[in-house]
């Protein structure tokens, strides 16, 4: 059965003992999802607590990471998701996320609306990548591809 969690706080606490196990074990996010079968940017997420993982998935980070029952148990539940408190991201690669939605939030919102109608892209079908690619003017860029169904309004 799929249970759901009331309060953030453990699962926080989780996130925390997974990010100092991955370090201790010099493990890559890659390496535990490739463990898992599912993506690097949704088990990561999980781990960090937003996401609830199948059980399979769950055991197989849990024992690469050395955690015990509970901890399957708890990476099994349905989060309260939101990992950034209220106000601007202080973290500057955060805040530069916070930065561009601030930019182009609004551009996006017209584009979305102009090409598909009145609705919203879901985060829940939803995909997430990040590859690095080679700057032909010299360095590497980020390209985030961030890939949502789209869910239209529908009158009632």
């Amino acid at each position: 059965m799929l249970h759901a969690q009331f309060d953030p706080a453990a699962r926080q606490a989780l996130a925390v003992t997974a990010v100092e196990a991955k370090t201790r074990k010099d493990l890559s996010w890659q390496q535990l999802a490739d463990s898992t079968g599912l993506s690097v940017a949704f088990v990561t997420a999980a781990l960090l607590g937003q996401h609830a993982l199948p059980e399979a998935a769950a055991r197989s980070v849990a024992a690469l990471l050395d955690l015990d029952e509970d901890a399957v148990m708890l990476l099994r539940t349905v989060p309260t998701r939101g990992s950034i408190p209220g106000g601007i991201p202080t973290d500057p690669t955060i805040y530069r996320f916070h930065e561009m939605l601030q930019v182009y939030g609004t551009t996006l919102k017209a584009l979305v609306h102009e090409q598909f109608g009145d609705g919203i892209i879901s985060a829940i079908n939803f995909r997430l990548d990040v590859r690095k690619v080679a700057d032909p003017e010299g360095g590497e860029r980020a390209v985030i591809t961030l890939d949502g169904k789209y869910l239209p309004t529908k009158p009632f």
